[in-house]
């Protein structure tokens, strides 16, 4: 078995960084957010769903530091859940702004309101519903490749 001298070694793991850099960005085709920026809330553009859900998305790219990032506020009317449960390779956080959430992740449920943040962890079986008479607004902040589990 040959070995590599720290020479080789070094030049190797540069070219695997280089490419695993490029196959991140390429597999996402999203913007490189590289620059600071303030979002102001008025002004992302809204959709609406059928069940009544309203969502604002507010970026998504490749950090300086390679992660791919998203973000999206979402406003769900009462007794609505935004979409059955699911799994997904990235990892994600949801910061409960106003309203009651219901959250099941990995089999236990839980309940959420205002100012509270919830970690799901790749992979994980994970969904929510608006459990409250009011609708509930929260944060969504993905980190990582986004593809469905099926």
């Amino acid at each position: 078995m040959n070995h590599m001298n720290r020479r080789e070694l070094s030049f190797a793991m540069a070219a695997f960084a280089g490419l695993s850099a490029f196959q991140a960005e390429a597999q996402t085709d999203e913007p490189r957010l590289a620059h600071s920026k303030i979002f102001a809330f008025d002004r992302l553009p809204a959709h609406s769903a059928a069940n009544g859900m309203v969502t604002r998305d507010v970026l998504r790219g490749t950090l300086a530091t390679g992660e791919y990032v998203e973000v999206h506020e979402t406003r769900l009317p009462a007794g609505e859940m935004p979409h059955p449960p699911h799994r997904h390779t990235h990892s994600e956080f949801l910061l409960i702004r106003d309203g009651s959430l219901q959250v099941e992740s990995d089999g236990q449920r839980s309940l959420v309101h205002a100012g509270d943040v919830v970690f799901t962890a790749s992979a994980v079986l994970h969904g929510l519903k608006n459990v409250g008479d009011v609708p509930a607004n929260y944060f969504v902040v993905a980190v990582g490749l986004q593809k469905a589990i099926e």
